[in-house]
């Protein structure tokens, strides 16, 4: 994915995104779901795409906090990002001490686990900063095991992002490469593989935010409802969702790529 190397100099500066910044405050924002889906043979989504979309729900919190900032020390220059700019997330929240960065390169919680998206103020005020914490990711590797298409490498700690699930289901606008068949193992939009097989997954928790809470028709949607699903059915049942991202179309082919692969 060749943007990834777009504004590097933004990604490592962040004066260049908020002038005079002096601070990068770190946040984790839970959104493990209670449950899933019901049907074992349906299209799977990524569990973070079961509510509202995330970048505009954290956003609005985050507007909130700068606002709070502001009214408990006076006026402060800042600017709040949710996978929206050219932010290293995982880079500054392992600095800050959030977790580190293990072998499937998902940021890891040694408490809660890594099913948490990552927001960021740029602020102008400096404040006093956490450390690191070690990598306990140790002697594992079923996150390196588990993945159908081997975007992580070997030795883990480096992803590959044109081979992974998610670019395919969800930043790919062509057709799906042929020899991907058989390798998505149901996903239809992202992939939570290399979460599911982590054990420090275990400590995770159910999330208390409403407005990730799935539409009421998703979890329990059988495999032929996806496989027959109308842009109608779609725009109601993700009307809010980061689903929407790739389109009916592309959801469409997403699933047609998957049903070929049980032929």
């Amino acid at each position: 994915m060749g943007y990834l190397a777009n504004h590097f100099d933004k990604r490592v500066d962040p004066t260049k995104l908020v002038e005079g910044a002096k601070t990068v405050v770190s946040l984790m924002y839970n959104y493990f779901p209670e449950q899933i889906q019901t049907d074992p043979d349906a299209p799977k989504i990524s569990r973070y795409a079961y509510g509202q979309d995330y970048h505009f729900v954290i956003k609005n919190k985050l507007r909130q906090l700068l606002e709070f900032i502001r009214g408990n020390i006076g006026e402060v220059n800042g600017r709040c990002f949710v996978d929206s700019a050219p932010v290293l997330e995982r880079d500054w929240a392992s600095l800050g001490g959030l977790g580190w960065i293990g072998k499937n390169t998902m940021l890891i919680h040694p408490r809660k686990g890594s099913y948490y998206f990552l927001a960021e103020l740029i602020i102008d005020l400096e404040l006093e900063a956490d450390h690191p914490i070690r990598d306990h990711c140790g002697t594992c590797t079923r996150c390196i095991d588990a993945c159908p298409t081997d975007a992580i490498s070997p030795k883990g700690y480096l992803m590959d992002g044109s081979k992974c699930i998610s670019y395919f289901t969800i930043e790919l606008k062509e057709a799906i490469p042929e020899e991907m068949k058989g390798k998505f193992e149901n996903w239809a939009f992202g992939c939570d593989i290399c979460q599911e097989v982590c054990p420090w997954n275990r400590f995770s928790e159910k999330h208390q935010e409403p407005a990730f809470e799935p539409h009421p028709d998703l979890l329990g949607m059988k495999q032929k409802d996806w496989e027959e699903i109308t842009e109608e059915v779609f725009r109601k049942v993700f009307k809010k969702s980061a689903v929407k991202r790739t389109k009916f179309s592309g959801l469409k082919r997403n699933i047609r790529f998957l049903k070929k692969e049980d032929t």
